[in-house]
């Protein structure tokens, strides 16, 4: 869940939401409490093994608007969002990880690592307590890093 002002608020509507995600046969992927500009936005991700509709997004925003209204979380005004993570997914809870091992993945860094930049390609060999492992498309160069240090980690829509 995203640490945030929100992050009270997240964990709030994670819990809402996720027994209502889970009922429509789908995973909740994550909540994000976020202000773009003037607006705040509660953005709701969804997930299921062949994708997610746009069907899958108005049942679960339909579902979903009545509770949180009655559990009132958020004490200003928001547009409720429920969209799919996308493709190129932004790979945040442990379980993401675990789920995609194997999987070509894209990280951005805060920092430059020597010899490989700020932002590189790969396969995620491994995953251990917030340490991913990354190995090149060669099979030849592996790296460890910790999750506290990048900006994201996405899967790469390599092929």
């Amino acid at each position: 869940m995203a640490k945030s002002k929100g992050g009270v608020t997240v964990t709030k509507v994670w819990e809402l939401c996720e027994p209502i995600v889970e009922d429509f046969g789908l995973q909740l992927w994550d909540v994000r409490y976020v202000k773009e500009g003037a607006d705040w936005f509660l953005r709701i991700f969804i997930d299921k093994p062949e994708g997610v509709d746009i069907n899958d997004c108005e049942k679960v925003s339909r579902a979903v608007n009545e509770p949180l209204d009655e559990l009132d979380p958020i004490e200003n005004a928001y547009c409720l969002e429920v969209c799919s993570p996308g493709i190129e997914r932004e790979l945040i809870r442990d379980e993401h990880f675990e789920q995609f091992i194997g999987a070509d993945i894209m990280i951005k860094m805060h920092r430059a690592i020597e010899g490989i930049g700020k932002e590189f390609a790969g396969v995620l060999t491994d995953y251990n307590e917030g340490m991913v492992t990354i190995t090149d498309h060669s099979g030849e160069n592996q790296v460890t890093i910790n999750k506290k240090d990048t900006v994201w980690i996405k899967l790469d829509d390599f092929d």
